[in-house]
Formats: structure tokens, sequence, C-alpha cells
């Protein structure tokens, strides 16, 4: 009877310890503060958190509730989204300024109260305000519930790597600066591996990442696309990549050379240090398909074997060429869900609401800039305007005349959207126009590219949302021939995804997360002229189908 006694209280004791193992509370302290930190022979001020560049990893495991107080000691204001979070019901913790919340006024704190609920795998943060996440971004790594191991082989050790953009200058000055002219902001000077550019560039010996791996071990990277305005192509020297992970969902693997990575999106991959022991780097530059000025200069980390000393020189790997349109479009089509039992692809095959919309680029007259006109950018003609106070808000208290929730499915004028270029405006508007969803239905959204200006790829994300990516291609979507050839059986399950240059993506999702989410491009340079809307999902019948209440900390205007 002793033993039976001694075994049911260790029970109940080991039942309470992985309880509260798979349910806990993970809090975080992020101060938003000035600090001096140079890089390329020049010294500057940048925001940071916590005095780091790039600022801390979010750790935290499937099940867990995450706490992160945000103090704004900065002299602009602040928010942080939690890039690739559901946030079910809670879009008061999604972050972007003016759209679930207004922003943390200087000297404010608030906080971020969120639950990890059915996500595990790689996503990050950074900050939803003016150009600010240029150097306020850091990971966030889920891990699976106890227990549960990855669905491929465990790895030695992990690495997260993100993907960055310096700029010499004043971020904030450069984006301004752009904005009298009407033109484009200066590009940036550098790419950046975890916040060092690397030896190619001046001053930057010291500024070099580098991962010290053995003979024979598997590494799992967190590779991360944290730049404003690039997508990245990225390998390592000498050594394949096994795709796992996109945008914190299981893939099928594959094994590839190379990987393309649009801002906002995240990769993880398996690499075994199997090659002569030496120094390898790992290399970052842009994928531009269009004549568009970017910053071409590479960016270099190293993955170092134990015991190769320093003087080694490293060997550079065989990236894709700046303009390789073919590797990016046979890349995109080796993305698969994993589609197992443990992970089923739930991708919806009725549809309730078809949304068509188009990208376009134009001029509107702006008599105080250089040419007389400034640069914009809409979504079915209509340039995004930014509301004064948040549009959640709007919604939950009723506060009229913040939005029209009168957003169009289609663009008002059909035309040949990738043809010959097009330099006619036609009658872009302005406004805050959204699109309300009713609560459950299912979503079909075609992004189609125009060549409005100019053709270019352009990626998008969902806040509040993962979405399968079931169909693109070159060219004008055709509704009686494309949808036949949709992949409606393990589709790529991602948070955002590019639109190919001159061409069209076309995504499906069940809209049962109520509340206000906002849907743009993750081109910091295309958000800014207004390319982006918002999605509003009505509330359900059930209790538990309904926005939160807001906190009591919640920013005011």
């Amino acid at each position: 009877m002793v033993n039976v006694t001694k075994f049911l209280r260790v029970f109940v004791f080991l039942c309470f310890i992985s309880f509260h193992a798979e349910a806990a509370v993970k809090k975080y302290q992020f101060d938003i503060q000035v600090n001096n930190v140079s890089r390329l022979c020049h010294a500057k001020p940048i925001v940071t958190v916590n005095g780091r560049f790039p600022g801390p990893t979010i750790y935290a495991r499937e099940g867990d509730r995450v706490l992160v107080n945000v103090t704004n000691h900065a002299q602009y204001n602040m928010s942080i989204h939690w890039h690739g979070l559901k946030q079910y019901r809670n879009g008061w913790a999604d972050g972007p300024a003016y759209i679930t919340q207004c922003p943390i006024q200087t000297g404010n704190s608030y906080v971020y109260d969120f639950n990890v609920t059915g996500q595990r795998g790689t996503l990050w943060w950074h900050a939803h305000i003016l150009w600010l996440r240029a150097t306020v971004y850091g990971a966030i790594v889920i891990m699976p519930k106890q227990g549960t191991p990855f669905p491929f082989p465990q790895p030695d050790r992990e690495e997260v790597l993100l993907l960055g953009e310096w700029w010499n200058a004043d971020v904030e000055e450069v984006e301004k600066q752009g904005n009298n002219l009407g033109l484009p902001p200066n590009m940036s000077d550098a790419h950046t591996i975890n916040g060092k550019p690397g030896p190619l560039f001046p001053c930057s010996e010291k500024y070099t990442f580098a991962m010290q791996v053995e003979q024979g071990k598997t590494y799992l990277l967190r590779i991360i696309n944290s730049a404003l305005n690039d997508e990245l192509f990225f390998a390592i020297a000498n050594h394949n990549m096994t795709v796992v992970e996109i945008d914190a969902v299981y893939t099928k693997p594959f094994s590839t050379q190379s990987l393309l990575i649009a801002p906002g999106q995240t990769t993880n991959v398996l690499v075994r240090a199997n090659q002569i022991p030496g120094r390898y780097f790992m290399a970052a530059r842009p994928f531009m398909d269009v004549p568009i000025p970017v910053d071409n200069k590479t960016a270099t980390a190293i993955f170092q074997y134990k015991g190769i000393p320093n003087a080694v020189i490293p060997k550079l790997p065989n990236l894709p060429a700046p303009n390789d349109s073919a590797f990016a479009l046979s890349y995109e089509e080796k993305l698969r869900s994993l589609n197992s039992a443990q992970y089923p692809a739930n991708v919806p095959l009725k549809v309730d609401r078809n949304l068509f919309y188009t990208i376009g680029l134009g001029m509107n007259s702006c008599p105080s800039c250089v040419n007389g006109t400034r640069l914009t950018a809409s979504l079915n003609n209509i340039s995004f305007v930014m509301p004064q106070i948040g549009l959640l808000q709007a919604h939950y208290f009723d506060i009229k005349g913040v939005f029209k929730a009168d957003f169009p499915d289609k663009p008002p004028t059909p035309f040949n959207y990738t043809g010959a270029p097009l330099t006619a405006n036609l009658g872009t508007a302005r406004g805050t126009r959204i699109s309300k969803i009713p609560f459950n239905s299912t979503v079909e959204l075609v992004l189609q590219d125009t060549n409005l200006l100019s053709v270019e790829s352009h990626p998008f994300h969902l806040h509040g949302y993962n979405f399968f990516v079931v169909g693109t291609g070159i060219g004008n979507f055709v509704p009686a021939k494309d949808p036949t050839k949709y992949n409606l059986v393990d589709p790529p399950e991602r948070n955002t995804v590019g639109v190919p240059t001159g061409g069209w993506t076309a995504i499906r999702f069940r809209a049962d997360n109520p509340g206000v989410w906002f849907l743009h491009c993750h081109l910091e340079l295309h958000t800014g002229w207004g390319l982006k809307t918002a999605f509003l999902v009505e509330d359900g019948p059930g209790s538990d189908q309904t926005v939160l209440p807001p906190p009591k900390d919640l920013p005011p205007c």
C-alpha cells in the first residue's frame, strides 16, 4: 500500500510538472532605446531593443502564453508586430500601428499578451511603424510541445540567421527625404547577416558573423528575411541545404544549393557539415528581375569548421544571377506542405468569396516634388490612407467615420494587366477602405501584378492568418483556365507570399479569426506608398468566436 501511495504521489507530481512545462508563461522586457552602432566605417545612433541589434530572440513552446512589456524610451512612437502569430481573437496584440492599435508613445509602456496556439517553428517580430524595422527586429523560436519530435532528423544544434539591410544615414531621414521629393528613398548601403555585413565591406572584418561547426554534425538554420525592400538569395559554399519548414509550417523536405526568401518570410533548413574542414561563406544577395536599382552587394557570414584557423580564406558560394527568374519560379514550385496525419493541409475546397486584387504603381500630382509628381501604389486602384485611430478600435467600439467597408472585390477597370507598359494612372483613388468578410467563410484571393509604370515582384503578408498558395503563374490570371491547375492537395502554407514579376498568385484561407487584419506588401517602400488594405472579419455566433475585449493599457491615440 505504501508503494502504491508513493507511486500515485510521483505520478501526480510528474503530471503537474508536465502540465506546467507545456503551458508556461514566458515574460520579456523590451526597452526601446537609442544606441550608437558602428558599421561600414560609420557610427550612428539607431533605435534598438535592450541595446541590441538585431534584438533579442523570443523563445516559447507551442501552448505557451507570452507577455512582452514594451517600454518606449526613443523619440519615435513605436509598435511591435509578432509576424506570423495568428493572435486568435486577439488583434490587440498584433501590433501594426493604426490598424489594431495606436502606437506606444515616448515614455509609455504596453504589454503584448498572447498565446501560441497550434503553431511551432520560426517566426519573427519587428517594428510596425515608419521604417523603424530597419533596426528593430528579432527572431521568434517556437518549439513543439514537450515530447513531440520534429518531423525530420533531430539536428545537433540550431542557429538563427536574420538577413537585413543597413543604411549609413538615418533611415527615417532617408524615407522622409524620398517622400518630400516624391521619389524612392536612397537604397541601403549593405545587406547584413545577424546585423553584420561581412568582410566584403569596408571596416567589416570584425563585423562578421561566424558559426562554428563540427565535422559530421547536422545543423538547423532558422533563416529570416528581415530586409525592408529586397528579396534575397541565400547559399553556403559547397554545402547543400534541405528545406524542412517555411513560415513556421513543416514542408516536404527537398535539397537545394540556394534558396529564395522574400521580406517577411522564414525558412528552416538542415545543413550537414560533411565537406573538407575549412571556412565557407554563407552569402545573401538580392533577387531583382526588372531594371530597378537595388543594393546589389553580397552580405557574408562564415560557416567555420572547428579547429580551422581564421587565417584560412573562406570560399564564396555560387549564388543565382540577380535576375534569375527561372530559378525563382522553380524553387517556389518545390515548396509543398508536409500534409501528414499529424500536420494535415486543410485546404478549403469550396470557395464562398472570390477576390481579385490588382497591384499597381502610379504617379499622382505633387507640385512641391522634384518632377511635379509623387510615386504611389494601389490595390484595385485604391491607394490606402492610414487612419489616425486603430481600425480594430474603431470596429470594436463602433466609432464612425474612420473607415469604409466597401473595398471592391475586383478592379473597377479591367485591362491587359501585364501587357505593354501603361503610364496612365487609371484614376487611382485614395481612401481608408477595407473589405468585410463573414466569419468562417472561405476566401480565394488572386493577387495580380500589373505593368502600370513597371512590373515588379511583391511579397504580400496577411496578418492573423496562414493561407494556402494554391496557384501561381506568369502573365494575366485566366479564371476559366488557371484554377484547373491549382494544387489543392499539398500547397505551401504561408503568411507571406511572393507575387511574381508580371504574374499572379492565388491564395485560399478560412476566415475563422474575427477582427481587423492588415494585408500589405512587405516591401516597406510600397507599403508607404499605399499598397495595403485590411480585412474586417466579422464575429461568429459562438462566445469563443468574437473579438476579445481590449486590454486596459491599450495605447491612447
